[in-house]
Order: structure tokens, then C-alpha cells, then sequence
């Protein structure tokens, strides 16, 4: 009961605490780590995305699991736009080395992971992976790609992003993002704002960016999961992922969705049916190509969720 309280009150502070305010304090508690990362271990794990999926929730859970040491902070984004600041600052996000030595001593699984959606998206991070982590074991959460572009617009305005309206914002998209993906490759320590924020349907054409890690890891270091299952049948999704980590079965107090939302106010309106449709046109072939590659269908579900 004292735990499932502290873990509330926990999660009520970081709701209502600025963004601005929790970003000056991770970097602080870094800067201290930063002296012993070497001697801090890497992650046997990546949740890797999709962005506005449920990675928020899933580090949530796994965080939480006794037999595991989450990152400093969720999105740690080393693989992505923070590469050039060195494997000694990658690894002072993570527990000391010796915890691990002490788990297997005493013959209990153990597992570090941290959860940064953009490592799916940004072409930048599969290779960067496989030369520091080939053996990492990979999670993949896809949601239906047209409530994923609406939620990710959103998302965007929340945080001041985003001054177009949704059907204006991705009617601009092409013209927004034209050279975007090709600055990433150009210029490996770009930040890509643009694309990062903008990338509505980009981030949703969910084939191409798993070839992209198909290409470098087997299918078995990489489970793919469904958002609405792990929103809609959580306990037996969840299981399934501690299987794959190879983690005994446990749950947490209780699964929430810890998506983020501004706690002073509700959700967001539905799209019209005109801007359905135009994101259904969009993701008609990339859908398609996803069947193709994983040989089965989702099913999305087509609710639009904060």
C-alpha cells in the first residue's frame, strides 16, 4: 500500500512540476554521474518507439519491476541527436557495473533499458546501436498511424511546437520536412528539429523504418507490440515482454496510461472526417508494406487517444 501511495504521489509531482524545471534536474543529477560512468554499465534493452505509443507507460511498468534498473531518464536520446557526447555520458545514465556483478552472483536476473521513440524514426541510430549494443534486445510499440498523426500534432501544440492547424500541419508536412531527412545524413550531429516535430505521417510509415533495423538485427532480438494490446489486455501484453527479457512474470500496482497530458486540462478534439480521410489515403500503401514485412495485419484501432 506505502508503495503504490509513493509511486502516485511520485507520478502527481512529475505531472505538475514544468518540463523545464524536471530537464534542470536530470541534467544536474548527470553531471554527477557523468565522473563514474565508467564504471556504469550499457542497457540490455531499447524501447526504441513508436512516438505517441505508449513507450511512457511501458517504461512505467518495467521501470517498476524488481528485477530492474531503469535509465536516469526515460528518453536518454544518445543514439539520436546526443551521439557526439560520448559513450562515458551514454553510460552515466545508467546503474553501476557492480549491480549487475551482484545479481549474478546471487543467480538473479537482472536487466537495465532505457526508452527514446525517436530511435525508430531517425535513420541515424541503427548502426549507431548495433556498434555499441549488437546484442540488445529491442521493443517496438505501433499504434494506428493515423490516431498516432493526430496525437503526435497534439502533442506538438501542448508543448508550443505547432502554430498550424492538424489539416494545415499536414497538408505542409512535404514542403515542411523537403531536405529534412536528407540533413540527418549529411550532418550526423544534427538535432533535426523540424523533423523531429513535424514528421506526422513520416513517423507512421512504420515498414520502412523496420527494414532499417531488420537490416542489422535479427528478428528475434526485436518484439513488436501492438499499442492497443498493451493499453487493452495489458497484464497478458506485459507478460509477454518480460518473456522476451527473459524477466520473471510481476505487475505493477496497477497499469495506467502515463502518456503525457496536462493535468489542468482534458483531451482533444476528433478529427473531421476529411482529415481521416486524407491520413487514411496516406498510409494506404505504407500499411500494406508493414503486412508485407511482418506477415500479419494489426487491426488498428482506429480511437484517437491523448
Amino acid at each position: 500500500m506505502l508503495s503504490r501511495l509513493s509511486h502516485r504521489v511520485a507520478d502527481r509531482l512529475k505531472e505538475l512540476t514544468p518540463l523545464a524545471v524536471r530537464k534542470r534536474l536530470s541534467r544536474t543529477r548527470l553531471a554527477a554521474r557523468t565522473r563514474t560512468g565508467r564504471f556504469r554499465t550499457l542497457p540490455d534493452a531499447l524501447i526504441i518507439g513508436a512516438q505517441r505509443c505508449g513507450t511512457s507507460s511501458l517504461y512505467k511498468y518495467l521501470g517498476r519491476h524488481p528485477n530492474v534498473a531503469p535509465s536516469l531518464r526515460k528518453e536518454v536520446e544518445y543514439f539520436s541527436i546526443d551521439h557526439a557526447r560520448g559513450e562515458t555520458w551514454y553510460r552515466a545514465h545508467f546503474p553501476l557495473a557492480i549491480r549487475r556483478r551482484i545479481a549474478r552472483r546471487r543467480r538473479r536476473p537482472w536487466l537495465t533499458f532505457e526508452a527514446t521513440p525517436d530511435y525508430l524514426f531517425d535513420p541515424r541510430v541503427p548502426a549507431r546501436v548495433k556498434v555499441l549494443l549488437p546484442d540488445v534486445k529491442l521493443i517496438v510499440i505501433l499504434r494506428d498511424p493515423v490516431a498516432r498523426a493526430v496525437s503526435h500534432y497534439h502533442h506538438m501544440v501542448r508543448h508550443g511546437h505547432e502554430p498550424m492547424g492538424l489539416a494545415e500541419a499536414l497538408h505542409a508536412e512535404d514542403e515542411r520536412l523537403d531536405g529534412a531527412y536528407r540533413e540527418v545524413i549529411d550532418h550526423p550531429d544534427s538535432r533535426a528539429l523540424a523533423l523531429r516535430r513535424h514528421s506526422y505521417v513520416g513517423r507512421g510509415r512504420y515498414a520502412e523504418q523496420l527494414q532499417r533495423w531488420r537490416a542489422l538485427f535479427p528478428a528475434e532480438q526485436m518484439m513488436i507490440v501492438r499499442s492497443a494490446d498493451l493499453f487493452d489486455a495489458t497484464g497478458d501484453t506485459f507478460g509477454r515482454i518480460l518473456d522476451f527479457l527473459g524477466l520473471p512474470r510481476w505487475q505493477p500496482e496497477e497499469f495506467r496510461n502515463y502518456s503525457y497530458r496536462n493535468p489542468f486540462e482534458g483531451g482533444y478534439p476528433a478529427p473531421t472526417e476529411e482529415v481521416t480521410a486524407f491520413l487514411n489515403e496516406r498510409f494506404a500503401e505504407p500499411n500494406r508494406r508493414l503486412v508485407d514485412l511482418l506477415g500479419e495485419g494489426f487491426g488498428w484501432d482506429s480511437r484517437v487517444r491523448p
